[in-house]
Order: C-alpha cells, then sequence, then structure tokens
C-alpha cells in the first residue's frame, strides 16, 4: 500500500500511529550534498520506513521498514558503507511481528533489538531480539492489557543489559506504558514501571524514553497532561518502585504542543526535544525546547520555533554533535510540502537555524519521520517514508 498526497492537513497516516501532517516554508539548499544510498521498491527488500539507523564500527546501517518483504509485514535490514541492502529478516505477521516502525538498537555482541507495533501471539506488537546469525526470536509479546500495547518507537539498554520502552497503548488507563524487560534466570520478563492514566499525567508516548546516570527515565506524551497538548515526564526509581513526576505541560502556545519525539541529553546534564506544533510567529510549526536541570527543579526554554503551520515539526530524537549543535528531520513541510532536513546552531544567547536539505517529493524522497546518525566521516543519514522512484521511500545521505 503506498501513501498519495498527505500535506495540507487532509489526510491521516495510512500506516501505524495515524497522525495528520501540515506544512513549512524552508529556502532552497545546496543539493548536492544530498544523495540517495537506497531506493525502496516495496518488494523483497522493503518499504514505507518510519525510522532511521542504528551504525556499527565499521559504518554499517541497520533500519526497519514498515511494509514490503517477502510478506508485506516488514523487515529488518542492513547497509554497508558501499550503498548495498541486505535484508537480514522478512516478518511474517504472525507470532513473529508485523509492520516495524522504531529504530534498533545493538549490544556488543551485534545483537539487534526492536519492537513491532502488530503482531505476536496477540496481535498487540512484540519486541525482538535479532542474532547476528539472523535468527529472530521474540522476547516478549504484548497482550494489549494491562502489560500495553502498540510500541511504535525503539528500545535503550541500561548498563545491566534490561531493556527500556513504550507503548502507545493498553496498560491499566489505556493510555500507553513505560516498560522494563529484564532477563532473569535465562528468560526475558516485562515489568510494567507506569502506565498513563486519565490523561492528567499524559497520554500516548509515541517516543520511548532515555535514562540518566542515576537510572531515572525521562520521556514524552504526545496527548494529555494538564492542558491536553503533551507532557514531559520523568520516572524517578527508588527501592519501592517508580514515580511519576510531570517536568513540563505543553500548551500549545509559544510553548509548543504535541511532543513526538523523544529527549537526549548533552554532556551537562541537560534535556533536548522537540514538539510538532506550537512556536511564535505567524505561521508556526512546533518548538525545539531545552530542560536545564537546578536543585532538583527543571527549567523550560524555547531554543528555536519552527516555520510553518498546524502539525510540521520533528517526529523523532533530535541528534547531538560533539559541539552541541543539533540535527532533525520535519515532516510534510518546507517549499515543497514534503519535509526537510535542518540544524540548529548555537550563536551566543540564541540558535540558528540551517536548513541542510528540503525534499521536492519526487525522486529524492518525501516525508521523513527519521532520527538521524553520523558516521565517523561526519555523513548524515535518515529515511523518508515514501516518495523515491517507487514511492516506498529513500535512504538518504547528506556530507559535511
Amino acid at each position: 500500500m503506498k501513501f498519495g498526497s498527505m500535506c495540507k492537513c487532509n489526510r491521516l497516516l495510512a500506516f501505524g500511529l495515524g497522525f495528520a501532517m501540515a506544512v513549512i516554508m524552508a529556502p532552497p539548499v545546496q543539493a548536492q550534498t544530498f544523495s540517495i544510498v537506497h531506493d525502496f521498491t516495496g518488494g523483497s527488500d522493503g518499504g514505507a520506513p518510519f525510522a532511521g539507523f542504528t551504525v556499527d564500527e565499521a559504518g554499517n546501517l541497520y533500519g526497519t521498514a514498515s511494509h514490503g518483504g517477502t510478506t508485506e509485514y516488514g523487515v529488518v535490514f542492513t547497509i554497508n558503507p558501499r550503498g548495498v541492502e541486505t535484508v537480514l529478516h522478512n516478518f511474517v505477521g504472525g507470532t513473529d511481528g508485523a509492520n516495524p516502525e522504531g529504530s534498533l538498537v545493538r549490544d556488543a555482541a551485534g545483537n539487534l533489538y526492536g519492537t513491532t507495533i502488530a503482531g505476536g501471539a496477540s496481535g498487540a506488537g512484540t519486541i525482538f531480539k535479532l542474532t547476528a546469525e539472523r535468527k529472530e526470536t521474540v522476547l516478549y509479546s504484548f497482550t494489549g492489557k494491562t502489560d500495553g500495547a502498540k510500541p511504535v518507537a525503539g528500545l535503550i539498554f541500561d548498563a545491566l543489559g534490561n531493556l527500556y520502552g513504550t507503548t502507545t497503548a493498553g496498560g491499566t488507563g489505556g493510555n500507553g506504558t513505560v516498560f522494563k524487560l529484564g532477563k532473569k534466570a535465562g528468560r526475558w520478563a516485562e515489568q510494567v514501571l507506569h502506565s498513563f492514566g486519565p490523561g492528567t499525567d499524559g497520554t500516548t508516548p509515541v517516543a520511548g524514553v532515555t535514562l540518566d546516570a542515576a537510572g531515572n527515565l525521562y520521556g514524552t506524551t504526545s496527548a494529555g497532561g494538564a492542558y491536553g497538548y503533551g507532557t514531559i515526564f520523568k520516572l524517578k526509581r527508588s527501592k519501592s518502585g517508580w514515580t511519576e513526576s510531570i517536568l513540563h505541560n505543553f500548551q500549545n502556545g509559544s510553548d509548543g504542543a504535541v511532543p513526538y519525539a523523544g529527549l537526549v541529553f548533552d554532556r551537562s546534564g541537560n534535556l533536548y526535544g522537540a514538539a510538532a506544533e506550537g512556536g511564535t510567529g505567524a505561521d508556526v510549526g512546533g518548538t525545539v525546547f531545552e530542560l536545564r536541570p537546578s536543585n532538583g527543579n527543571w527549567t523550560f526554554t524555547v531554543l528555536y520555533s519552527l516555520p510553518g503551520w498546524d502539525i510540521s515539526g520533528t517526529f523523532r530524537n533530535m541528534l547531538l554533535d560533539a559541539h552541541g549543535n543539533l540535527y532533525a528531520t520535519t515532516h510534510c513541510d518546507g517549499a515543497y510540502e514534503s519535509g526537510t532536513v535542518y540544524k540548529l546552531t548555537r550563536s551566543g544567547g540564541t540558535w540558528a537555524y540551517t536548513s541542510l536539505y528540503v525534499f521536492t517529493g519526487g525522486s529524492d524522497g518525501q516525508y521523513s519521520f527519521s532520527n538521524l546518525v553520523f558516521d565517523k566521516q561526519g555523513n548524515l543519514y535518515g529515511t523518508t517514508n515514501v516518495g523515491g522512484a517507487n514511492n516506498f521511500g529513500v535512504v538518504f545521505k547528506i556530507a559535511p
């Protein structure tokens, strides 16, 4: 199944979440820095990737495509530094899972871990492991009840090898969960750390979570909270369990709204994230924000309001480089209403916006929901969900 025209906010996503999209404007950029690494056909190589990549020491990229493959339920694939794609696993839509939308994490042994939004024993999604020998194992199948359902985001590891993530649905309140997957006596067991309730604590976490040095978890919800436009939350670990606190309630004003993206730490312990709506200006397409810790409290500051209107901002987690610059993609915006790649650079007390690429919606791809990664040479890699020669998305590279 392919997307048609999706902008002007007149269409919902055909796959997975079903969120509306919108438009922002951006100046043209130097296209010679941009190249297509792989053009998905929607067949055996996969199609419609939502997430970006994890990269190994040799520069190989590992990712997921939500559709395509031998049975149309998505694939796990790798792309080597020469740009050659190899499918590592085809999901069959049954107990092994279906339709992966999140990025992958990789352990020291080269095993890959990820989630699918569907499939599994109850059809509510899975957590899977794929070995370097391409053997897939389902570590957990969600039942769709109190344990959660429909995990959209990828996973993170702690120092002990436990996995953490979120589900967009299920839990005791039906509004999603934060979970831990730990290994005991050779078996993996899920533990729900928090179930999002009637809405004041947030609902529908689309992004995953991040850990601080003390083992506390931080994340966002795309809805709920005091004003209904999403939250930034913290889960504090204690001997008696996990306690949630709200660090910010989005108001759909200058602070932004609907944070689909998660959070990233810098070296000083500050958190960065993005909201897909709100901001300041005549046409607003979301915000980029910072949270600074001070004496047990967190100060929320908007760093930049992205130009645009309605839902057009950043969908996945931002990328920080060694100098503290921020990189991300946006969807259904830009001069061609097809998405952009941008950079924010700190300049004194302000942040400068640089457009790295504006998608035309043609052979270069359209609608990027991707996180970005660097290789050792400083090249940026990501994906678009559709567009390209076959309208099933592309893998792109932006050279420095």
